[in-house]
């Protein structure tokens, strides 16, 4: 069996050294508001009552501001005329 969204979202916080406010603020960037406590029922075992399994969509938007928090935000096109 592969990773599941939840491994992969692990290992980019403890990759990137994250805490959960850190992570909020990374969602923020891209207008995607989350809670620590739904960020604590993601980081749960498999086998907790409380888990919660990680969405394509909480994943993508994370990825998304990661890249906006590590490189900054997109700079605008100039026309070239």
């Amino acid at each position: 069996m592969g990773l599941t969204n939840n491994d992969i979202f692990k290992k980019l916080r403890v990759a990137h050294k994250l805490r959960d406010t850190d992570i909020v603020a990374i969602c923020k960037l891209v207008d995607f508001n989350i809670s620590k406590s739904e960020l604590g029922a993601i980081f749960r075992k498999e086998d907790h009552p409380k888990y919660m399994e990680c969405g394509d969509q909480l994943l993508r938007n994370f990825l998304n501001g990661l890249i906006i928090h590590l490189r900054g935000p997109m700079p605008s096109k100039k026309e070239s005329k």
